[in-house]
């Protein structure tokens, strides 16, 4: 641990300012006029992979946006890893509520604030880093594979096929991740779970232009109280999805694995003041942990329709929309839920409006087998650096492209996340705290040395 302390306290200024760079661009995938950015992110990241001492590195074209893969094989008979990551991120609205430019990164309080400082481009760093220590002290004793897509945050559209297409070149023995988190910067964990996710958009239409709310109002259905109410009455008073058939194929998790995953450390206390709510709610029968880890959601994202400038606008308003996220657990299919609620939606509207449910994207659950030795060497790797055993944590958060990778390459994927839940991603003021980075380069070059000893 002494050389690897030493060599990020020489380099960790470099470290930062590149990564820096990567945060500068702009990288949102969800705004089909950013490809030029996506561009440069990709371009951005062969620099750096070539520079930390891959073989190769190059850059796939997709139907979508652009793919990085880059490669170095010491041994063709010694195991492969295949580090996946994301270079895209999420918009930055409401961009007001930002206490500093989101591509501008700053260092306050200890944390890098910025758009994608830890989802995931300083999550992806890290294991960018750790590569390049291993290669520069002649200690890297696998052969290790790089994919970096720049569609992760919209479902990742396109990354199942090219799976498919370059399934020989993308050959690998295990998949490890750095894009999910710990429960604390002193208290790791280990993700074991990801949730699914079956994500929608819907279009409700009453009269065939935008009324005078004057002249029609109160003989005309509203657009927005419609969907309004049929969104209201998705889950009960108990918070139970009422989607019929919904819970048809819901993991029931075990009493023995329910008793492992609540030896997680939480305090609801604390919980609350972190997001500044006075109290908790969820489905009953089941602990905050549990409700955001091993049960499904469902979750309005977005709202909108008619007028809502500065001032008054006197409209009924044609349509309303909404925006809609259902988390799924294992064993649940995404385009089985996108249909059922498509169906349900229908047949709750009223005969004075029209609905059009739209999938925009989604992926199946995924659950991490405990036994694995590449399980057991990412444990001794946080013990080394942390001081103490990590907690196998199940996640609310999804990453669809993680089942398609065990069932298109075969392999299994060790999720080795460093970010915190203070983070914010996906807010305003995403942040990641240096402590986090600096370790989180430190416990994969551990776990690259246990993964080869075991």
């Amino acid at each position: 641990m002494k050389d690897i302390n030493s060599y990020i306290d020489q380099h960790k200024d470099r470290f930062l300012e590149e990564l820096f760079e990567l945060i500068r661009i702009p990288s949102i995938s969800s705004l089909r006029e950013n490809r030029p950015q996506m561009d440069r992110a990709a371009a951005y990241w062969v620099k750096i992979l070539n520079e930390a001492g891959v073989d190769r590195a190059m850059i796939f074209q997709t139907p979508g946006n652009p793919v990085v893969f880059a490669e170095k094989i010491v041994d063709p008979a010694k195991p492969t890893i295949l580090v996946y990551a994301h270079m895209d991120v999420m918009p930055v609205d409401p961009l007001d509520k930002w206490h500093s430019d989101p591509f501008e990164p700053v260092i306050r309080d200890g944390k890098i604030w910025a758009r994608g400082a830890d989802d995931d481009k300083g999550q992806s760093f890290i294991q960018a880093k750790a590569f390049e220590y291993m290669v520069r002290t002649n200690t890297l004793n696998c052969n290790v594979k790089f994919l970096i897509e720049g569609e992760e945050e919209v479902g990742s559209p396109n990354l199942a096929a090219f799976c498919l297409e370059h399934k020989e070149l993308l050959k690998t023995d295990l998949i490890l991740v750095s894009d999910t988190g710990i429960i604390a910067s002193d208290i790791p964990s280990i993700t074991v779970g990801l949730r699914g996710l079956a994500y929608l958009q819907v279009e409700v239409t009453g009269p065939n232009r935008d009324l005078h709310s004057g002249l029609f109002g109160g003989a005309v259905a509203n657009p927005i109280s419609e969907l309004c109410k049929m969104l209201a009455g998705i889950t009960n008073d108990n918070h139970q999805i009422t989607v019929p058939g919904f819970y048809d194929d819901v993991e029931q998790v075990s009493t023995l694995e329910r008793e492992m995953l609540s030896k997680a450390p939480f305090n609801e206390s604390e919980y609350l003041d972190s997001i500044g709510v006075k109290s908790l709610q969820g489905e009953l029968n089941y602990t905050t942990m549990e409700r955001t880890g091993i049960r499904p959601a469902f979750d309005i994202c977005g709202i909108w329709g008619g007028y809502t400038g500065e001032g008054a606008k006197t409209v009924l308003p044609s349509k309303a929309f909404a925006k809609i996220s259902a988390r799924l657990v294992p064993n649940q299919n995404h385009l089985t839920i996108a249909e059922l609620f498509k169906n349900y939606f229908a047949s709750i509207a009223s005969d004075s409006i029209t609905v059009e449910v739209k999938s925009l994207h989604g992926g199946p659950g995924y659950v991490c087998p405990i036994d694995l030795p590449a399980f057991r060497a990412a444990e001794l790797a946080y013990e080394d650096v942390f001081g103490c055993k990590p907690v196998p944590v199940r996640s609310g958060g999804s990453i669809p492209i993680i089942a398609a990778f065990e069932e298109i390459l075969g392999a299994k994927t060790i999720l080795m996340g460093f970010g915190l839940e203070s983070d914010a991603i996906h807010s305003p003021n995403e942040n990641f705290p240096l402590v986090n980075f600096y370790n989180g380069i430190k416990t994969v070059i551990r776990f690259y040395h246990h993964f080869t000893n075991l």
